[in-house]
């Protein structure tokens, strides 16, 4: 008699891991202009999801970002981040802190969801539905190059750029 064994594979999320297609949107920047992933095919792209606009870890990342922009944009980088804050209050972001990058608003979180940063996390203990702190690599073809997930806002952007070779 032979058994045999079934194993089935589930996938605690829907992450993205590299080689996969990066799911495309068009999203509201914080001047109310859309934009859309794929039209930025041709250059490499860096795509964060964070939680909350205005937030102090939000904030040092955003900043981080916006610090590096020279040379990651040298380097053939668009940076987009994303959050569900509405464009009004990602334009009061930018004013605020000087932000330098693109700030786009998913308040429906679909590309959030899309891109497996939005679902279950820890926050002070408990297990709660929110923003999962995630930064990817889209190659210039639309293919993710790299996907990190639960990231920190402290230095996450200097260790980004450790990663990609363009020095801390």
């Amino acid at each position: 008699m032979h058994l045999r064994a079934y194993v089935r594979i589930v996938r605690m999320t829907d992450r993205l891991q590299p080689g996969d297609v990066a799911p495309d949107f068009t999203l509201t920047n914080d001047a109310g202009e859309p934009v859309t992933l794929s039209d930025l095919r041709g250059g490499k792209v860096i795509v964060y999801f964070y939680p909350a606009a205005m937030t102090p870890g939000c904030t040092k990342q955003a900043c981080d970002f916006s610090d590096s922009i020279d040379r990651l944009n040298a380097e053939g980088f668009t940076v987009l981040g994303i959050s569900p804050d509405k464009p009004e209050k990602l334009a009061k972001f930018r004013e605020r802190d000087g932000l330098t990058i693109t700030l786009l608003s998913d308040p429906g979180k679909d590309a959030l969801t899309a891109w497996g940063a939005f679902g279950e996390k820890k926050l002070y203990g408990k297990v709660v539905q929110g923003v999962i702190r995630s930064t990817f690599v889209v190659d210039a073809d639309g293919t993710i190059e790299l996907a990190q997930y639960n990231v920190k806002a402290t230095g996450h952007v200097a260790k980004l750029r450790r990663d990609l070779g363009l020095g801390a």
